[in-house]
């Protein structure tokens, strides 16, 4: 059953009409009712078609949060195979919310990294709703130096409101374990992909996404902060941030003018979560050849190029 977002309801209208006439349909046989409901069909389609040909950037937000957006096991499930997972940073624990291990792309070894949000209550706790711990980061660093030594390229899906917060956090070193695997990114010597699948919150974000090549859903969403941080911060209060989200030029179409991402993938009409095995083959496709234009670059070409990538985002806005 589909989630219906709040600017959704006109379609969410039109398409109860529908499965009530489909309904009405079942029960007498004897009326005819193709032709309504092939207009109806038309109209929905159309409807949900130009809705989300114009979405704002807070609607932009809302579809990337989407309870039914693909997560990291659905991007496993639909698009990988062979996964081996493997956990624990080797020095606190095993963090739920950063997941990764060995698996195959389309019959090409990688490693495979990302955020795991959980998709129901029981799930989503356990996975911290996809906000990484230190733990979690320190795994991720394990996991691309193994990577490193048996030159597998890399592959992050980065889709986080932002690194855990908490006080526990903090004592184990959130800080320097963000920047150490975001330095981990920049300095490997084989091919890294990110992608951003849903939200890209801070450096929880960053530090899974410093990468030669960023990918970034047509609806998800990157940035420093939440529209609704941002919004206190500015406004004193959280109502604000629909004005927040238009400002900080959070969309892929933003970032993308931006040089902040490299390539936006398309998804199905009415976003990933309407058809979460279609959003998640053209991920797969577009990783795939972006992985096959850097595989014969050597590692020192590899490092040379994600350092002149991140020197150049702003560089035109600065002058």
């Amino acid at each position: 059953m589909i989630s219906y977002l709040e600017f959704e309801k006109p379609v969410a209208e039109l398409e109860a009409r529908i499965k009530e006439l489909r309904a009405a349909a079942g029960e007498d046989g004897d009326v005819d009712i193709s032709k309504e409901l092939q207009r109806l069909e038309q109209k929905s389609a159309d409807l949900l078609a130009k809705t989300y040909g114009e979405l704002s950037p807070w609607q932009k937000t809302q579809v990337a949060r989407h309870p039914a957006r693909p997560h990291f096991r659905d991007f496993l499930a639909l698009g990988f195979t062979d996964f081996m997972p493997l956990g624990g940073d080797r020095a606190y624990g095993d963090d739920q919310a950063i997941m990764g291990g060995l698996a195959k792309l389309d019959g090409r070894k990688v490693v495979l990294i990302g955020h795991e949000k959980g998709n129901d209550t029981e799930s989503r706790i356990k996975h911290n709703f996809g906000m990484g711990k230190p733990e979690g980061y320190r795994k991720a660093i394990r996991l691309m130096e193994l990577a490193d030594r048996f030159g597998l390229p890399v592959v992050t899906l980065v889709d986080t409101s932002g690194a855990f917060p908490g006080i526990e956090a903090e004592e184990r070193g959130q800080a320097e374990a963000i920047a150490r695997s975001t330095e981990a990114c920049l300095g490997l010597g084989v091919p890294m992909v990110a992608a951003i699948v849903g939200e890209g919150g801070s450096g929880g974000a960053v530090a899974l996404a410093s990468a030669e090549r960023v990918l970034m859903f047509e609806h998800a969403v990157y940035s420093v902060i939440s529209p609704e941080g941002c919004a206190s911060i500015l406004w004193r209060t959280a109502e604000k941030a629909p004005q927040a989200a238009e400002a900080m030029k959070m969309t892929a179409q933003d970032l993308v003018q931006l040089g902040v991402i490299d390539r936006i993938v398309a998804e199905p009409v009415g976003g990933a979560h309407r058809d979460p095995k279609a959003a998640v083959a053209s991920l797969t496709q577009a990783i795939g050849e972006e992985l096959d234009a850097l595989s014969g670059l050597q590692s020192d070409a590899l490092r040379k190029q994600r350092e002149e990538r991140f020197l150049a985002i702003g560089r035109d806005l600065a002058r």
